[in-house]
């Protein structure tokens, strides 16, 4: 199926700016993608990413719902970067937003952005799913599909994951007294991919959701086995066999651990452990259904080294670079380690936008998928601040991690070092790896949304940069592009982080997707 040439065409109250402006979008196939629960689009910018790199098809999400507007934003820009990708029209103004040398609304004079960015926004809608939302969801998708041309025999993808709190073991560790818990909405919110399922039968469909929703129950009955059964018959006359990426048998077959993907064993450098499921229409005749195939384990080091060292900041006390130098004395002299290299006196807090040069020689698979030669720097690539104590706490667990090996627990910090908790020296004190280096040579743990919250669980493993995880540092654990940015406040950009499926990951769930598709 040949898709046609896009021609967008920008009016404005300055007639003077009416400029026509086609973006070339033409691929020898295409596949439609409409992304549910969408974040910051980590689903779309693996089966986009597998688009770039693959000359017989294209995924083209044509609606993204999310509730969330500065991940809103971030899926509007994210897409206005794919829609002036082909040509390299207007993509120079990509790169000077995310540089801070022109605002969105400065960029309004260029009309190729403008006209990308205006096709983006249409495809994003800010919008909580749910049953009071449902009838609009599908009239949306409706015309979105109606729009493409996409009649029944038509292969198109669902895919999405619903929130995780209510499934997730911390979140229902929080609230295991909670009688509101049973009540929370988040319980059942993969109802709204049953009523896409049964009102519109995508052919293949893609779920994501935490490991925890094997364990988690409510009223007394297990929810996997719940939303497992839902899928596969969502309504009448309507049926899904559901696979596993990793597992081969038949759908029946699979027991629940099947479906979980361990990111690490597929080129993540992060132990993010996913359940993954993944549906076809029974009525297709699908004699095989490929299978990821895992790839050499990267760590830590593979995915962060190379970026620009930093301080961090020094909150509750003077921000004064002198100030940091101190507490970083006072901690090297309370915990010796291999002395200081000198250059590392004058570290900064970094920046929004951070210049360098990135034409370095590009070896693995990981730093190709990561870099982007034409950026000239690296963005959102800057420190959070920490009370002093906690500096000095963080100086001792990456020395400790460096010469171990692997992350302190707390019972093996010096007793001067730790927390003034009341139960802080019980052998039943909780949280005992309250303080987490993730560790160079090792796959990190997992990034949650939590770290925007709390940076104690990622502390960085260089101990003179005495910090916790940036932005950058975060998304490039979670495979984002460089190029890759995320609007909002901070706050909000590591909770978009933190929520993302790794675009590495699913961009070889893309080219399974794609294999099958191609078989039907």
């Amino acid at each position: 199926m040949v898709r046609a040439i896009r021609i967008v065409r920008i009016a404005t109250d300055n007639l003077e700016k009416c400029v026509g402006v086609y973006l070339s979008r033409c691929e020898l196939m295409t596949i439609p993608i409409v992304d549910l629960f969408a974040g910051p689009g980590g689903l779309n910018e693996g089966f986009s990413g597998y688009s770039a790199n693959n000359s017989t098809s294209n995924f083209e999400t044509i609606a993204s719902f999310e509730m969330d507007a500065s991940a809103c934003e971030t899926l509007a820009l994210r897409e206005t970067y794919r829609q002036l990708r082909p040509s390299g029209v207007g993509l120079e103004s990509y790169y000077r937003l995310i540089r801070g040398e022109a605002t969105i609304k400065e960029l309004e004079c260029d009309p190729a952005f403008s006209a990308a960015l205006t096709a983006a926004r249409a495809e994003i809608h800010c919008l909580e799913l749910g049953p009071e939302s449902r009838r609009e969801t599908n009239d949306i998708i409706r015309k979105a599909l109606k729009g493409r041309g996409i009649k029944a025999d038509t292969p198109w993808v669902l895919v999405g994951g619903p929130p995780c709190q209510a499934y997730s073991i911390a979140g229902r560790s929080r609230r295991v007294n909670d009688e509101t818990f049973e009540d929370d909405k988040k319980h059942f919110l993969y109802r709204e991919y049953l009523n896409i399922l049964s009102t519109f039968q995508p052919p293949i469909f893609v779920m994501e959701n935490v490991k925890g929703l094997l364990s988690s129950t409510h009223a007394g009955t297990g929810m996997f086995d719940r939303i497992l059964r839902d899928l596969s018959e969502p309504s009448k006359g309507v049926s899904y066999s559901i696979h596993s990426l990793t597992k081969a048998g038949r759908a029946s077959s699979f027991r629940p651990e099947d479906f979980i993907i361990r990111s690490e064993d597929f080129g993540v450098p992060q132990r993010r452990h996913r359940v993954i499921l993944l549906g076809i229409r029974s009525d297709l005749d699908i004699q095989e259904i490929p299978k990821l195939h895992a790839s050499e384990v990267v760590n830590v080091r593979d995915a962060i080294e190379d970026l620009p060292a930093l301080r961090s900041g020094v909150s509750k006390g003077s921000d004064d670079p002198r100030n940091w130098l101190a507490i970083r004395k006072r901690a090297a002299d309370m915990i010796p380690h291999p002395p200081i290299n000198s250059i590392r006196n004058e570290l900064s807090r970094g920046a929004a936008w951070y210049s360098r040069d990135n034409s370095e020689v590009l070896n693995s698979k990981l730093a190709r998928w990561l870099h982007d030669p034409n950026l000239h720097g690296v963005a959102q690539h800057t420190t959070r601040g920490h009370m002093a104590e906690d500096l000095i706490r963080y100086w001792f667990a990456a020395s400790f991690a460096t010469q171990k090996g692997y992350s302190p627990k707390l019972g093996d910090f010096p007793t001067d070092l730790l927390p003034r908790h009341a139960n802080i020296l019980s052998e039943n004190r909780p949280f005992q790896d309250r303080f987490r280096v993730q560790v160079w040579d090792r796959p990190a743990t997992t990034v949650v949304s939590h770290i925007a919250k709390d940076g104690h669980y990622y502390i960085h493993p260089d101990p003179y940069q005495m910090r916790s995880l940036t932005v950058r540092e975060a998304a490039r654990l979670q495979t984002f592009p460089d190029n890759y940015v995320f609007m909002g406040n901070r706050t909000s950009q590591f909770t978009q982080v933190g929520n993302a499926v790794p675009p590495l990951l699913a961009h070889q769930i893309a080219d399974v997707v794609s294999r099958i598709i191609k078989s039907i």
